[in-house]
């Protein structure tokens, strides 16, 4: 297995790796299930984990590293690039800074590496179960969040701070006030999710784009098989001795993304990493590009290891 390849975001000392291994489950698992599955990705060679307050995987994952410590599969923390996620029940300014202490706790860090705000929206402190009523959504102050979110870069609880799920009307609004810009911009992105617009704005900001679900998330209530059951991809795939997964991901990594993989099938976790040393041709990437594109406002999996399917508007 090939070495992951690095790029660098905002003031982080350590580069974030292409592909990071993504912790959100659905359905749900036990937290032993998901630590052993932690524990086997750091095996296989995943330095990146993308977590989350709300996908409840911090804890298994600060225990599967500090395991990785002690059987020497790892020398340090500094090795691994963690990024964890603002949960939306925290989206205030005073909540900001004590819901990283308690991600970094539970994760049993000092810093996090990347730290993103997940969703641009507040819930009220109400909301105990999902689907969430539309009435418990709440708007967001994002100026606020965003100076939260700077004092704790500038406190050295995270080495980067960034977004998830945002326009780029949105963006725009965070950039018109921000003394730290965004480093990242997590979205949703796959061949049938192309994200070509947000790409070109990202790209002129200097914001990293990560995608994730990069399968379009299958197998989950909010997903669909369109990307693994695409005809175009299996064709490629099959004319490479690929697997269409690994297709989808290697399309991704020539877009200049960076990719959240989650996958807890030994495997699949190995093949999500074998992308590196081959290419698509300039034929088999225009008939990826002339895919049909997926015609919806922002379809949110906001909520638990996505739960839930909720409608907001794309330029919340």
């Amino acid at each position: 297995m090939g070495l992951v390849p690095e790029l660098r975001v905002g003031s982080c000392s350590r580069a974030m790796p292409i592909i990071g291994m993504g912790t959100a489950v659905d359905p749900r698992i036990s937290a032993e299930a998901k630590k052993s599955a932690f524990l086997e990705g750091i095996r296989n060679g995943y330095r990146h984990f993308d977590t989350a307050f709300i996908y409840g995987s911090e804890q298994p994952l600060g225990e599967a590293i500090a395991e990785a410590l002690q059987l020497g599969l790892i020398k340090s923390r500094d090795e691994l690039f963690i990024t964890s996620k603002l949960g939306c029940k925290f989206t205030e300014r005073d909540l900001v800074v004590p819901a990283i202490k308690m991600s970094l706790q539970k994760l049993q860090l000092e810093y996090l590496d990347l730290f993103l705000i997940h969703w641009p929206l507040r819930l009220s402190p109400e909301v105990g179960e999902f689907p969430v009523p539309k009435e418990h959504i709440l708007p967001i102050d994002m100026k606020s969040v965003w100076e939260g979110m700077e004092e704790c870069q500038n406190l050295g609880l995270a080495k980067a701070i960034g977004v998830s799920n945002l326009s780029p009307k949105k963006l725009e609004q965070v950039l018109s006030f921000a003394k730290i810009p965004p480093a990242v911009n997590q979205v949703e992105m796959n061949p049938f999710w192309q994200q070509k617009d947000l790409r070109a704005f990202c790209k002129a900001k200097g914001i990293q784009i990560t995608a994730y679900s990069p399968l379009g998330g299958v197998g989950t209530k909010w997903g669909d098989d369109r990307v693994v059951g695409c005809d175009v991809l299996k064709d490629i795939a099959e004319a490479k001795g690929k697997t269409t997964a690994q297709v989808s991901l290697r399309w991704l990594y020539e877009q200049g993304v960076s990719i959240v993989a989650k996958s807890f099938n030994k495997e699949r976790m190995k093949e999500n990493l074998e992308i590196f040393d081959w290419s698509l041709t300039n034929e088999e990437l225009n008939k990826i590009d002339q895919l049909p594109q997926r015609k919806r406002v922002l379809l949110a999996p906001v909520l638990g290891p996505h739960d839930s399917v909720l409608e907001i508007d794309a330029e919340m």
